[in-house]
């Protein structure tokens, strides 16, 4: 754990779209249909899902103290109702450092599109970003944050930017074995290096979880599937090492959960969505906000 010292902080202004953009498309686990549209919202509103298919049309924050599951995914819920796989469109919104935007959805799950956070981004950029009057607070971590768990491990360590690394093992997989991809994370690097990396899955896991009807909506079209040495995929992979750079995709969103700008170097091991969350707990925990 860390000590109040152990943390310094700075403000910038706020930020969130100019317009609105929107988009339709399928959820990868449900395979139900969605329209997807985002909003901007007024400072200190901060990223909040709005149910439009549900009476009253409800609300939720995204914060990581709504996480109620993530199977191969991270969903989003309260008592009344949830929102399925919103990494991807969270990811996007965190690379663009949008704070404040309502996220419109009609239905259970975010669209999968093709499977990358690509198409968030083209819709960010349509409804353009704006600068807000009020300003945040931004974190600056002075000692290491760490969660650990077997053989995954993550870490924030102080940092003068927002970096992520990651490592990639999958020792059975003949193709992937290990991969490993850094970033400085920022919009025209998020935009070139890591927004179209897809989600991706070995065809030996994937397909049991088709049949018991777990993936409703999964096609080649919107992951990649791997199977032995060989990309199931027509077209291939995007980039050669494109399952890690999508794993810093999701990592980005998970931990845009935390609800607070910081700026840190994040070191990943094997981490998945129960791994990010739990690590995003853990910063809520060690960040100690000052009162204004």
């Amino acid at each position: 754990m860390s000590s109040p010292d152990e943390f310094s902080s700075s403000r910038k202004h706020q930020r969130s779209l100019k317009g609105s953009a929107s988009l339709s498309g399928t959820g990868l686990f449900t395979g139900e249909k969605a329209e997807v549209k985002l909003r901007s919202a007024p400072e200190g509103t901060g990223v909040v899902f709005k149910r439009m298919d549900l009476p009253d049309q409800p609300t939720l924050p995204a914060l990581v103290e709504f996480v109620r599951e993530t199977p191969r995914c991270t969903i989003l819920g309260s008592d009344q109702f949830q929102v399925q796989t919103v990494e991807h469109i969270l990811s996007a919104l965190k690379a663009y450092d949008i704070d404040n935007v309502i996220i419109e959805i009609d239905g259970p799950e975010v669209p999968s599109c093709d499977g990358s956070a690509l198409p968030f981004v083209s819709l960010i950029e349509k409804a353009g970003v704006i600068s807000q009057s009020a300003t945040k607070r931004v974190h600056h971590l002075e000692a290491p944050v760490f969660w650990s768990k077997g053989d995954v491990h993550l870490v924030a360590l102080p940092s003068e930017e927002f970096r992520i690394s990651y490592t990639l093992n999958y020792p059975n997989s003949e193709l992937l074995k290990s991969q490993f991809f850094t970033v400085h994370v920022n919009e025209q690097l998020y935009k070139e290096e890591i927004a179209s990396a897809r989600t991706f899955s070995l065809y030996e896991e994937v397909v049991p979880l088709i049949e018991k009807g777990n993936i409703k909506g999964g096609r080649l079209d919107n992951a990649v599937i791997i199977k032995g040495d060989t990309i199931l995929n027509p077209e291939g992979v995007r980039y050669q090492d494109e399952m890690v750079r999508h794993k810093i995709l999701d990592l980005l969103g998970d931990l845009s959960l935390v609800g607070e700008s910081f700026i840190a170097h994040i070191i990943a091991i094997r981490s998945g969505h129960f791994s990010n969350t739990s690590f995003a707990k853990e910063l809520v925990n060690n960040f100690i906000l000052e009162k204004h």
